[in-house]
């Protein structure tokens, strides 16, 4: 590693921002764009000082199992438990067209190929993305589709659970024997979030166990490959388009394997009927991924993809944790009508 006492360094975001940046470099514009960044930045305030609670030996805050229990029954009380179709996991194979309308086509155009509103409106930049952007996720559908290269999977099942603590412990079909436990962290406020306090007590017993969902989704490998030869070709713009339709891909599908347990679930027809809307957390119940604020620890995937029997899709876990094929999510899914997003 080689430092350098001077010059100048701009950090992009990713690799649409990088040859943007390019852009800057090579048409002698640097300089205007680094004192635009400045110029932007100043007079914001900076966290510099934050404070962490002590952790026990677990990675998080003491709990209050008194206080997690009376929380817990408090939000559960009333709330129905619904019935699973089945017990265990299914494999679940669709094909793309089923998939698309589940794209959330904001997400693509501006967090995976990096298109800047730039000044515009939400809606001036959805207006100028449906004309000018939307043609090109056509062609790359069909391009993908010609030479198949997205091909969407699924595991997905249920389990019986409870909360204990700050854990969430999942069992077997008896309703007594453990089948995992995830330990998960509580908001350090009064009356913080915890994901364990979405299902019905452990203390309530084997007859009375919640229901959780479970499902991991993929693309499939071909879509990274094609991507890195078409990057080896000097394709660049097609590698990235491709690359970012293929991770929105698999956003999708996971939209649609949730969607798909709460109709199994008996409550789909609550969902908001707005596409757009319903990609916001617009339906009932919660979808959370390992590595996120509420459930950060990216290890706790590895005995959800064992109970999903997850290698049956060609899924597995790198070495630091990280889902193989690239294009593949996780998740636990929650019925309780309080159970959205939140951060520690």
């Amino acid at each position: 590693m080689r430092a350098y006492a001077s010059g100048r360094v701009a950090y992009a975001r990713d690799a649409f921002d990088g040859l943007h940046l390019m852009d800057k470099v090579t048409g002698n514009g640097f300089d205007d764009y680094l004192a635009a960044v400045q110029a932007k930045r100043s007079g914001k305030a900076r966290n510099e000082k934050r404070t962490l609670g002590t952790a026990d030996p677990r990675g998080f805050a003491p709990v209050d199992v008194n206080y997690a229990q009376e929380r817990r029954r408090r939000l559960t009380a009333g709330e129905p438990v619904p019935d699973p179709p089945f017990w265990g996991a299914r494999v679940l194979e669709s094909a793309p067209k089923a998939v698309i309308p589940f794209i959330n086509e904001r997400s693509l155009y501006q967090f995976q190929w990096g298109f800047r509103k730039q000044g515009r409106s939400l809606d001036d930049f959805l207006g100028w993305a449906k004309q000018e952007l939307r043609p090109v996720l056509k062609r790359m559908l069909a391009l993908a589709e010609a030479e198949n290269i997205l091909r969407p999977q699924a595991i997905y099942g249920y389990w019986k659970c409870a909360g204990q603590g700050n854990d969430l412990v999942l069992f077997e079909q008896d309703g007594a024997t453990e089948a995992c436990r995830f330990t998960l962290p509580r908001q350090p406020k009064q009356d913080g979030e915890c994901i364990a306090d979405f299902v019905r007590d452990i203390g309530d017993g084997p007859d009375a166990r919640d229901v959780i969902g479970l499902q991991v989704v993929t693309v499939g490998q071909k879509a990274s490959d094609i991507a890195r030869v078409w990057f080896e070709d000097n394709r660049y713009q097609d590698y990235l388009y491709l690359h970012g339709l293929s991770v929105e891909m698999a956003e999708a599908m996971a939209e649609y394997v949730h969607k798909r347990i709460r109709a199994e679930w008996g409550f789909g027809a609550e969902d908001d009927r707005d596409m757009d809307k319903m990609l916001q957390q617009g339906y009932r119940g919660g979808r959370y991924s390992f590595g996120y604020p509420a459930c950060p620890k990216l290890e706790d995937q590895a005995p959800l993809l064992k109970l999903l029997d997850a290698e049956r899709v060609g899924v597995s876990l790198s070495d630091e944790w990280q889902l193989h094929p690239e294009q593949s999510t996780s998740a636990i899914v929650l019925h309780h009508p309080r159970a959205k997003y939140f951060s520690v």
